[in-house]
């Protein structure tokens, strides 16, 4: 009579055996994925004497699925009893730490850290210890490099007798003869040095720091420089001057044989300049800042370059300009590209440093020569960072100094940085006024709706319709509607498509008169465009306009209403002209000849009649 209970209890377990011993690796990730679900259904005492040993014996497998049942048991506290029976995890998972493939041990390693967070006192030191300090003291480096990464959590939350063996047994992991171990140990040791206290610290990390900082491979000595910044991080600045050694290592890594030293020195310059005393920043850092902008790879002047506003911003204008500025103001003819697109990024934050004298003394030159880069990056990295220059010198002073150079690259070969020139146009404008722009700005506005690159096309489009919210309907009225409406009637069919999109993008901003009296006519003239694609696009600004008309007042646009929040009815001469001017439109472009233009058509005037019905 119990025979059939106890069968229906092992069929999960015995399910899962079957598919994880199946050939098909897609069946053996998904057995794997339904994991909680058969700890469920087995209960947490069958889970932790049946499931979990069998995953222990599970280890023999494609790397995927290795990956899967790591990840899976970190998550598996509540299925095995909660946090008093989570020790039970760690054997599968130990063994599954000392895989040679990376990404199953990082795997493994996450989940036993966090499984470490909810033992007790007692179980950490009982087995989480325990373990680590096996796989710590294993032959096998795969071992010691998971055990790096095990050390934080268990320190933190045991006594302090365990807390000496922890690091005593870290210290032989910084000096093992592997490199691999010494690389993990001292990533790592970044990590555990935010556990210790200073004395601690001061004792044991910076011998440790300068073992590492003195390695024979580079790949070693370059992740010392994430030490140093968490142990001067740790140290009172005032009490760094005691410590020689540190300044001494830090010297050395300034001007290390090696280039990837060198670059990751160069990459961490504003975390190392904030964590050591203003001393060593005056009297060691600019120095050593000013030798890597002119370092022999572009490698670290590229990395040096993306540091040099947060440095400068530690340091006092003068020391900037006699002391770093010089160096800067070279690069801008630097013979790698990367370098000069890099400080194209960075150098225009220098303007709030500098002030209005001197950015104009220093930066404008620099800013003149990198507009005529021969490389679009550098060109284009400029300009999107001009409105921090404005800021500080004005509108006029650059205008002045940089129109020219801002109307050639508004014809540039490289469309993207056409396209930055006209995002920056509209910040241009509002600080320039509306004379200066109808003077100098305007024609370019105009011209770039007929770029050959339909990216450029709409990003002009778009920006008529900012100038338009700039300026007033009034001012676009004048200014732009007349050049939309001339491009209507060019014989190039890109450019009356661009009338189109220029029309639906412009109608929020525009007024009823204009509506009535500019735009439909001419749209009632593309309706009988030769071209299908004009065609249907006049259908799709029917529809715009159409949405548009519904809500507009008989004053005023209906961007105005919206920015209000008004609640103004509809202008009655708007519903009339749907139903005079575009209704029977789109009924004569519903049985035009092709396909495409009868359905957006159709789209159109089946969207106008959804709202009559619906209209109270």
């Amino acid at each position: 009579m119990d025979s059939q209970p106890e069968a229906d209890e092992l069929y999960p377990i015995a399910v899962l055996i079957d598919e994880l011993k199946h050939d098909d690796l897609v069946l053996r990730l998904n057995a794997i994925h339904r994991l909680s679900t058969i700890a469920l259904a087995l209960g947490p005492e069958r889970t932790r004497d049946e499931l979990i040993p069998f995953l222990d014996d599970s280890v023999e497998d494609e790397d995927e699925v290795l990956k899967a049942i790591a990840d899976e048991l970190g998550d598996f506290v509540e299925y095995v009893g909660g946090a008093e029976y989570a020790h039970v995890l760690l054997p599968p998972l130990e063994h599954l730490a000392v895989i040679e493939e990376p990404l199953v041990r990082d795997k493994a390693v996450e989940s036993l850290n966090k499984i470490c967070e909810v033992l007790s006192q007692k179980q950490v030191e009982d087995h989480f210890i325990p373990m680590v300090l096996r796989l710590s003291k294993a032959d096998w480096f795969t071992s010691k490099v998971s055990a790096t990464g095990l050390y934080c959590i268990p320190y933190r939350k045991s006594s302090p007798g365990m807390q000496q063996a922890l690091r005593q047994q870290f210290g032989h992991l910084v000096h093992d003869e592997t490199p691999m171990v010494r690389r993990q140990a001292a990533n790592n040791l970044t990590k555990f040095t935010k556990e210790l206290t200073t004395p601690i610290i001061i004792e044991e990390v910076i011998p440790l720091f300068q073992y590492l900082a003195s390695d024979d491979q580079d790949s070693v000595r370059l992740l010392s420089v994430p030490i140093l910044i968490s142990i001067a991080e740790e140290i009172p600045k005032e009490q760094q001057s005691s410590h020689g050694v540190l300044l001494t290592s830090l010297r050395n890594l300034f001007e290390d044989k090696s280039w990837r030293v060198r670059y990751m020195v160069a990459d961490k310059f504003e975390g190392i300049a904030k964590a050591v005393h203003e001393e060593v920043v005056t009297r060691d850092l600019v120095p050593a800042f000013v030798k890597l902008l002119k370092d022999n790879e572009a490698e670290v002047r590229t990395a040096i370059v993306g540091q040099i506003p947060r440095f400068c911003a530690l340091l006092d204008r003068d020391t900037i300009l006699n002391e770093v500025m010089t160096s800067i103001e070279d690069l801008v003819s630097d013979q790698s590209q990367h370098v000069r697109s890099a400080l194209a990024t960075q150098v225009s934050e220098l303007a709030p440093l500098l002030g209005k004298e001197e950015t104009t003394a220093h930066l404008l030159p620099m800013f003149l020569q990198m507009l005529k880069d021969e490389h679009p990056e550098v060109r284009l990295h400029i300009i999107s960072k001009l409105d921090i220059v404005n800021k500080v010198i004005g509108i006029d002073l650059l205008s002045q100094s940089l129109l020219p150079a801002i109307v050639q690259l508004a014809e540039d070969k490289q469309w993207r940085v056409r396209l930055a020139i006209i995002e920056y146009i509209p910040l241009l404008a509002s600080q320039l006024g509306v004379k200066f722009f109808d003077e100098q700005l305007s024609n370019l506005c105009m011209g770039w709706l007929g770029d050959t690159v339909f990216s450029i096309r709409e990003a002009a489009t778009q920006n008529l319709k900012k100038l338009t919210e700039l300026f007033g309907v009034a001012w676009a009225s004048e200014s732009i509607i007349p050049g939309v409406l001339g491009m209507g009637q060019h014989p190039n069919y890109l450019y009356r498509m661009t009338t189109c999109f220029a029309i639906s993008t412009l109608a929020s901003v525009l007024n009823l008169n204009i509506i009535e009296n500019s735009i439909l006519p001419m749209l009632e003239g593309l309706a009988t465009d030769p071209i299908p694609n004009i065609r249907f696009n006049v259908a799709k600004s029917y529809s715009v306009l159409i949405n548009t008309l519904r809500r507009l007042p008989a004053e005023g646009t209906l961007q105005d209403l919206e920015k209000s929040g008004g609640t103004a009815p509809a202008s009655r001469r708007g519903q009339e002209l749907i139903q005079q001017r575009i209704i029977p439109q789109l009924e004569k472009l519903q049985e035009d000849e092709d396909a495409d233009v009868r359905y957006f058509a159709t789209n159109a005037a089946g969207g106008q009649t959804e709202v009559m019905q619906t209209s109270p």
